[in-house]
């Protein structure tokens, strides 16, 4: 999330270019009932994620960190998702939660990414985290802003990159592969995950990079857009590693002086420049369906279905980008038609055009 309240739409008649090039065959669809969630909770993703939250003693490890930047003189809190029995993970994948979140908000990724044997450290922004929400409401739209200003959001890049170094300079930098590490996050920590990867921010009328080499893929979960005075694919010009999208068709941000639409994730997504890139929407559901809150129209089912999809294609995604192994995604696709509005590949658009 950017501070800047400039309300960007994308106009009518390229909102409908975008959604005619969809490719899997996930035509549009209207929003799925109540009766039609419950009955996708049969949905292969679904009932494995049931089995991996049963075994999880087992089967992960969870290391919480109380780290200090003391250049900056703040704090780091940061907690790390593994493999258990000393198992070296396949991947390593940094987390950046939402406005409001902490490192323990989006565990649910963490540990099934842990099951399915890759490691995430998830990584908690001491000026955008869950503290926004103690003190006056009257208040509260005040602290958000200053959550979402332009010095926090390039503080949570460094807290990325501080964290980084930290843990692969511990204990536990055996249980990685530096060759493949991977950025992940959520509305605001999908910005933080952009500027990690590639895009650019405007300082002094210039734009500056603030790229971390080590990363080589990247998920961004119901990504906001960027607001300055250059455009957009020159501001993203810079990420060129695959990237995996997921947001929803009613996936509006709402926060004090600032709205993006659901038609903004289109346009992040056509103006990255990834090598690779997957775009998923689902058909239904809030921007904070991901995060564990939901709004009243956000069924329980509903949710269980989009959280366990999500954990299944955000790791299908990390299995191709780090094997080149791209069957689990395409069958994810599959068996996810019913609950999905479109899912775009841009492989398979090389192939077709």
């Amino acid at each position: 999330m950017r501070t800047s309240t400039t309300i960007k739409t994308l106009a009518a008649g390229s909102l409908i270019g975008l959604l005619l090039v969809s490719l899997t065959g996930c035509s549009q669809k209207q929003a799925l009932n109540s009766v039609v969630w419950q009955q996708q909770l049969n949905l292969p993703s679904v009932q494995h994620s049931a089995e991996v939250a049963q075994s999880l003693t087992s089967n992960i490890e969870e290391i919480s960190f109380d780290w200090f930047d003391e250049a900056r003189q703040r704090v780091v809190p940061a907690l790390l998702f593994k493999p258990a029995h000393q198992q070296k993970a396949k991947a390593l994948i940094v987390f950046s939660h939402g406005l409001g979140g902490s490192k323990e908000r989006y565990a649910y990724l963490g540990q099934y990414w842990a099951s399915q044997g890759y490691a995430s450290l998830h990584v908690q922004h001491d000026g955008s985290d869950r503290k926004v929400w103690r003190g006056s409401r009257l208040l509260l739209p005040f602290r958000l802003m200053d959550a979402a200003d332009e010095t926090e959001a390039l503080a949570r890049v460094q807290d990325v990159k501080f964290a980084l170094d930290r843990i692969l300079a511990s204990e536990y930098a055996a249980n990685f592969d530096p060759q493949h590490i991977l950025m992940a996050g959520h509305s605001y920590g999908a910005n933080t995950s952009m500027l990690l990867s590639g895009a650019q921010v405007e300082q002094d009328g210039k734009l500056v990079s603030l790229k971390d080499e080590r990363i080589k893929a990247a998920i961004l979960i119901s990504a906001p857009p960027f607001y300055n005075d250059q455009p957009l694919d020159q501001v993203l010009a810079g990420v060129t590693i695959p990237t995996l999208h997921i947001t929803t068709t009613e996936d509006e941000i709402k926060v004090p002086g600032y709205y993006s639409a659901p038609a903004d994730r289109f346009e992040l997504y056509y103006a990255m420049a990834s090598s690779y890139k997957v775009l998923a929407v689902f058909s239904a559901g809030s921007h904070n369906i991901f995060s564990g809150w939901r709004r009243d129209s956000d069924s329980a089912p509903q949710q269980q279905v989009i959280k366990a999809a999500t954990q299944a294609l955000s790791s299908a995604f990390i299995e191709q980008v780090t094997t080149g192994d791209g069957r689990a995604m395409s069958l994810w696709a599959q068996q996810h038609q019913p609950v999905l509005s479109d899912f775009i590949r841009s492989d398979l658009v090389a192939v077709l055009n």
